[in-house]
């Protein structure tokens, strides 16, 4: 039997969805779109990183590697020849808050990527061999990481800022927990997150919503409802004082990070450090999927001006991301040769006092805002990013807050921008880290 619930009017990203609930629990999203003949499927589970314990961290991100190595009805073989027979493509990834899988495909086989889905859901295998032969992988990919100073710097960052919360690890997981986590460990994570009352299914593209409702039904509808995983309830206290971290490895440049106390995204000051970030640095999305990790200051932003310029920095970005819980706001440059740190130091604290100082102009503000709503209109172009981006507030949030962004947006006011930089990029509340390459012996 299908649950209904009423959507009422919605715009932009929520048009024509309709939000469904199986008796097991699982969520069900369904947005047609005819502009062509395909659909795009996301399966999202609310499991990430966080959701880890010291011993076990990185489970996450390998019971995904796992779920791609065939179930009980499909070998590994068939998952990847089906898939480029209907024409399509598949991938997945983890991240904090989030494991999610998707296919995009001819729309005459959505009950293929159902299919795909449902057996994913309640019957991968673990094979002990493709379990030791995918740790050798996902432990060479975290050595191949630690050979990034970026990355390293932003692992060591992270692990200074937050103290607390399960967000202090990085997704990939510590070495020494992915070299004796163990068959049972992996088994166990995935049955205990993987049920259909903590998932979201998201369907968008040339179909018709009744008939894809009972053909969800049909693959998933018999998949018994598990015990809810126990939400995160951590939160971390108020930072009393600069915190600072050097990463000093073989290298020829210089790295720095800066990160501050960022709101959760269902926060009220969420939107309006999101349009203070614009102003600073240019405007960007919140679409993970397609580069919302950070991008580089626009060249006619403060941020740029004052770094990029003056030949400080080559490069400088900022990031603020949507998470469930509160997680950090992050500025990284790239040094130029003989540039002094305190030098660039000044030039980016100088330029957040400012921001908290005083207010930005009529014209500034329009322009950040500007920025941010093309940016929300590119994320709703095609049925892939649209898909993703329904699944992916509502692992964090709820997928009606999307339909609201334009609109707070809108509602920031300048004097808003003001307050969240003074509350948000305070001295007492910052951890700086530096990369310093040493000479190659």
């Amino acid at each position: 039997m299908i649950a209904l619930k009423s959507e009422g009017d919605m715009t932009g990203a929520t048009a024509d969805l309709e939000a469904v609930t199986l008796d097991n629990g699982l969520e069900i999203l369904v947005r047609p779109i005819h502009t062509v003949p395909l659909v795009s499927v996301w399966c999202w589970y609310h499991v990430g990183s966080k959701d880890e314990a010291p011993g076990i961290t990185g489970a996450s991100h390998w019971v995904e590697h796992m779920n791609f190595k065939g179930t009980r009805g499909i070998s590994r073989e068939d998952l990847k020849v089906w898939i480029e027979r209907a024409g399509g493509f598949w991938n997945g990834y983890t991240w904090v808050d989030q494991t999610t899988y998707f296919e995009t495909l001819a729309a005459d086989s959505l009950d293929l990527a159902l299919h795909i889905e449902s057996e994913r859901m309640a019957e991968c295998l673990y094979d002990p061999e493709e379990l030791e032969s995918e740790r050798s992988v996902i432990i060479s990919e975290l050595q191949g990481n630690e050979n990034n100073p970026g990355y390293l710097l932003d692992v060591e960052v992270g692990a200074a800022a937050i103290r607390a919360h399960p967000y202090r690890w990085p997704t990939i997981g510590w070495l020494s927990d992915l070299e004796n986590m163990t068959r049972e460990d992996l088994f166990g994570h995935y049955r205990k997150y993987y049920v259909p009352n903590n998932a979201t299914l998201v369907i968008v593209g040339d179909v018709d919503t009744s008939a894809t409702l009972r053909a969800v039904e049909k693959r998933f509808g018999q998949i018994p409802a598990g015990e809810r995983p126990r939400p995160v309830h951590t939160r971390e206290s108020v930072q009393e004082g600069e915190r600072r971290v050097v990463v000093e490895r073989p290298g020829t440049t210089k790295y720095l990070q800066v990160a501050f106390h960022a709101p959760a995204f269902r926060d009220d000051d969420f939107v309006p450090l999101w349009v203070a970030d614009a102003v600073l640095s240019g405007g960007k999305g919140v679409n993970l999927w397609s580069g919302g990790h950070g991008r580089n200051a626009r060249t006619t932003s403060p941020l740029y001006g004052s770094l990029v310029e003056p030949e400080l920095v080559s490069v400088v970005s900022s990031a603020v991301l949507p998470t469930e819980a509160p997680y950090l706001y992050t500025i990284s440059a790239t040094v130029r040769e003989g540039v002094a740190e305190q030098a660039v130091e000044e030039a980016v604290f100088g330029t957040l006092a400012k921001m908290a100082d005083e207010p930005p102009d009529d014209r500034a503000l329009r322009k950040a805002k500007n920025q941010l709503l093309a940016a929300l209109a590119f994320d709703d172009e095609g049925i892939t990013q649209v898909a993703h981006q329904l699944g992916y507030f509502n692992t964090i949030a709820r997928h009606e807050l999307l339909a609201e962004l334009p609109a707070r947006i809108e509602a920031v006011t300048a004097d808003d921008v003001r307050t969240v930089s003074a509350a948000r990029w305070k001295p007492s509340g910052r951890t700086v880290g530096w990369f310093r390459p040493q000479e190659i012996s």
